[in-house]
Parts: structure tokens; C-alpha cells; sequence
């Protein structure tokens, strides 16, 4: 049996996110002590300037792989953020996520989507979508993400799918995520525990097959494995560590 491809492992500090609050630079030093080698990140807190937040980074080894725009919205400026980007030195990936009324918001979102995934190309940058679980709701017989992709210039518009979420949604992580070769640089990593609350796990914890998901994240082409948790029934930094020691065992993880 051929050897699961290895990836860059990083991680979507939300997981950790009152943390942050309360000790940020301390925070990030617990993450980079797991091992993880790239972070989702925004511009630093109030009182660090990017520079310093970089110097951070560095010193960590922590990578800036992208970040996040925010959350059902567009109303914000590419070009602040791929100045900010450009500023941390080596982030290429900017996500949104949204929330869709009709199917005709799928059709018009997805235009604007288009226009601002051109300015980020521009700039060097791609524009990816993360989906959750509502987007596997359907208009006219068909899932809003599927409209979305459709609508939506693949040149313009990658994604950054979640397993978890697509999992909740009712599909396949592997074989949904199979559709997407050549659309999919990043994927969000995220368990699923078994029982009918379908909770939260750490990776490998769960009911989610992700030797299944890594061969096809090979396939499509994704580039950087990301691991989120948005809610732990442990200390969060515990389940980061145990979600990663489970991509080591499983062989996943680029030395």
C-alpha cells in the first residue's frame, strides 16, 4: 500500500480563542510547542504592531499561510488585507464565509465574489470560501454550495472546505472533497464525535476517516492541512495536541 502523502500541518487559532484574548504572544508559544508550522492569522492586538507580530512569528517558527475576511460579509478592503499579508511575508490565502437568503443571493453573492477574487489575484493573493454545514441546504433541489462553485470563477474562487461541517451537512467529506481537484489549496481538518449531539473531536477521535480524506486532499491538490476545533470538551490547547500527535500517527504530518 502506497505511503499517505505528508502535509504542512497549521492551525486556525479560533480554537483558541479566549486565549488569545488574555495572552496572545503565549498563546502562539503553546501552538508552535505542538508542532504546528503554519497559523490563519489577522493583524496583531491592540498595543503590537505587524512587525513585532512577525518578529513573533519568526522567532516560533509559525507561519502566516492566510487569513480570514470575516463572516457573512464582503464589505471589506482587499487591498488592506493583502497589504497586511504582504507585511507578514508569505500569506496567500484570504477566506470568507457566508450565509445566502435564496437562491438568487447565491447567484449575486457569487458575482461579487468574481470582482473581489480578481483584486486579490492581482495582488498575488487567492480568494477561497468556507463552507458549514448550511450551505448543504438546497434551493431548487440543488446545495447552495454546489450553485456557489458553480457561480463562482475557479480562477477566481477556490475553497477551504471543512470536513466536520461537511460531514454535518450530510455528505461525505472524502467523496464531496473529490470533486474539487485543483480547487481546494487549503482544508480545514475537524472530527466528528458518533452519537446523535454530533460534537466536536480532536482528529482521529471521531468517525471521520481522514487516511479516506487525506488520499484525496493528494489528489486535489491541497497544499496545507488546517486543524480548527470551535469548541473542546478539554483545554483547547490538549485537543490541538491531540489532534496533531493523531496526524503523526497516522502518518500526515511533512517533517
Amino acid at each position: 500500500m502506497r505511503a499517505l502523502k505528508r502535509f504542512p500541518v497549521a492551525v486556525q487559532p479560533y480554537t483558541i480563542r479566549e486565549a488569545l484574548a488574555q495572552d496572545y504572544a503565549g498563546s502562539l508559544e503553546r501552538v508552535a510547542a505542538i508542532g504546528y508550522k503554519g497559523i490563519e492569522l489577522g493583524p496583531p492586538p491592540e498595543g503590537m504592531t505587524v512587525s513585532a507580530q512577525k518578529a513573533l512569528l519568526d522567532r516560533l517558527g509559525l507561519r502566516v499561510i492566510g487569513t480570514h475576511a470575516g463572516f457573512d460579509t464582503l464589505d471589506f478592503d482587499p487591498d488592506e488585507i493583502a497589504d497586511y499579508l504582504e507585511e507578514t511575508d508569505g500569506g496567500k490565502f484570504v477566506t470568507i464565509s457566508l450565509r445566502f437568503g435564496s437562491r438568487q443571493d447565491v447567484i449575486e453573492q457569487a458575482r461579487k465574489m468574481n470582482g473581489i477574487g480578481e483584486k486579490f489575484r492581482r495582488r498575488g493573493i487567492t480568494f477561497l470560501y468556507h463552507n458549514h454545514d448550511w450551505e448543504f441546504a438546497k434551493f431548487d433541489g440543488e446545495y447552495i454550495l454546489d450553485i456557489l462553485l458553480r457561480e463562482t470563477d475557479p480562477e477566481l474562487v477556490q475553497t477551504e472546505l471543512d470536513t466536520y461541517w461537511i460531514k454535518k451537512g450530510g455528505e461525505d467529506p472524502a467523496a464531496y472533497l473529490s470533486k474539487l481537484k485543483g480547487r481546494a489549496p487549503l482544508l480545514h481538518v475537524k472530527d466528528m464525535e458518533a452519537g446523535d449531539e454530533r460534537f466536536f473531536a480532536e482528529i482521529g477521535e471521531g468517525i471521520i476517516d481522514f487516511a479516506e480524506v487525506a488520499g484525496v486532499a493528494e489528489q486535489i491538490g491541497v497544499q496545507w492541512l488546517v486543524v480548527e476545533q470551535d469548541l473542546c470538551r478539554r483545554d483547547p490547547f490538549e485537543s490541538l495536541k491531540i489532534s496533531y500527535g493523531n496526524l503523526l500517527k497516522l502518518g500526515l504530518v511533512e517533517p
